[in-house]
């Protein structure tokens, strides 16, 4: 069965490069009639917070990307142990002592001989009695998984054939000296347990995939089938890593964007197919192929948002914004007629209170000084409310006879007077919702 996981740390809020890989894991998981997991890489004590885990739920809660089951690596810690304790009996773990300072040093002085910053393997040298006096005097070390020093191949589900030479690259550190379990063991164990089929991931992760391939195998498991997507950019293709924190999924919820504009827009985003909006995940779920993706960055503009919630927003029947428009004072009666004259000309939500506040309490009238006697001859016909279907017609009829004016010169001067704006619903329509016009002419 296909099995894939999406494994976010809760040391902060989800963002749009994290919704990428949620995304993509969740939709193959669903085309496949497979799970998906939330997997919630909490090893950090110290940084991971039960409010971050809270908030990763109610984000994807939001965007209806539903899992199947809920793992956490922190009640997972014996399997990690019991994992590096087969390495150490293969030869495949070793301790290790350095400090940082004395790291930097080596990789600054391979740089200069022109050679790789790949770490050197000195500690595989030390004796037990050198290793006990190094851990007296700066605690335990960290232990490094030994690669096999060969070719680590595999065919990327976005990137092709991938080959990358293990000695150029440094043991990795799976275990910190305090103890605590790092992402590379902890994914490796609970992939191979939980029988993860295929993992997506951002591209930074390639040399990581490339170590964990070995150490999968090592534990004697085949690793799941890779693909690495393309990282986010700004519009202009500079770096959004310094902004993602301004992009998080619950601010650009706060915004007013649309769950279904922001997945239509990243289930495309980067493919060579074009960005469409859909009317649900099920659509997505449909329409999506990994292999339609391509390595390049891709540019990432939060405006681009905005006009797809708008088209969201005006394909909605009445009760899929019926609490909002109840909340607003709207009475029921009206309802209907409101969100019928006013989604047309929103982009959010959030805009109803301004045309419920207009249609309410008159707007503040917008009339340039050549018109101003026209509009009070205007509104001295206009009869007090409520209006219907027929009063714009009949009125501006009135006007034009009493006026002599006609065309944009007749109704454009009345719309702004009574709405304050130069565009927005058929003044038809919008008059019956008028309901004290004539106090803001006094």
């Amino acid at each position: 069965m296909t099995t894939t996981r999406f494994a976010p740390s809760p040391t902060g809020y989800i963002h749009v490069g994290n919704l990428r890989t949620a995304l993509f894991n969740y939709l193959i998981a669903r085309k496949a009639g497979g799970t998906f997991i939330l997997r919630i890489d909490d090893t950090d004590p110290e940084r991971s917070k039960e409010d971050y885990v809270d908030a990763i739920k109610e984000d994807l809660d939001w965007l209806g990307l539903h899992w199947d089951r809920v793992e956490r690596q922190s009640e997972r810690l014996d399997r990690y142990a019991e994992a590096a304790d087969r390495l150490r009996e293969m030869g495949r773990f070793y301790e290790c002592f350095e400090t940082p300072t004395e790291l930097d040093l080596k990789r600054k002085k391979q740089l200069n001989m022109g050679k790789p910053p790949v770490y050197d393997r000195a500690a595989l040298a030390l004796s037990d009695a050198e290793k006990d006096t190094l851990r007296a005097e700066r605690g335990q070390g960290h232990w490094r998984f030994k690669l096999d020093h060969e070719r680590i191949e595999w065919v990327d589900g976005i990137l092709g054939d991938i080959s990358i030479d293990a000695a150029s690259v440094s043991d990795p550190v799976l275990i910190r000296g305090d103890g605590q379990v790092l992402y590379t063991l902890a994914s490796v164990v609970d992939d191979t347990e939980m029988g993860v089929t295929h993992v997506v991931r951002g591209s930074d992760h390639v040399t990581n995939t490339a170590t964990q391939i070995q150490m999968i195998r090592a534990l004697g498991a085949e690793p799941p089938a890779f693909a690495h997507h393309s990282l986010l950019t700004g519009p202009q293709g500079e770096a959004l890593s310094k902004r993602l924190g301004t992009l998080s999924l619950r601010d650009l919820r706060a915004r007013g964007v649309e769950p279904m504009a922001l997945l239509s827009l990243m289930a495309r985003l980067g493919s060579s197919d074009p960005v469409e909006l859909r009317g649900s995940v099920d659509e997505l779920v449909e329409g999506f192929d990994i292999s339609r993706f391509g390595a390049a960055p891709t540019k990432f503009d939060e405006n681009d948002l905005f006009p797809l919630t708008a088209r969201h927003l005006h394909a909605q029947p009445l009760d899929a914004v019926r609490a909002e428009i109840a909340a607003l004072g709207v009475p029921d009666d009206l309802a209907e007629r409101f969100w019928t004259v006013a989604r047309e000309n929103i982009t959010t939500r959030a805009d109803l209170a301004g045309w419920w506040a207009m249609m309410r309490d008159g707007a503040d009238p917008v009339i340039a000084d050549e018109d101003r006697n026209f509009v009070a001859e205007a509104m001295a016909l206009l009869p007090e409310p409520p209006y219907d279907d027929q009063t714009w017609a009949t009125w501006t009829a009135a006007v034009k006879d009493k006026t002599g004016r006609k065309g944009k010169g007749l109704f454009m001067p009345l719309r702004l007077a009574l709405t304050g704006q130069p565009r927005g619903p058929e003044m038809a329509d919008l008059m019956p919702l008028l309901q004290h016009v004539r106090a803001k002419h006094g």
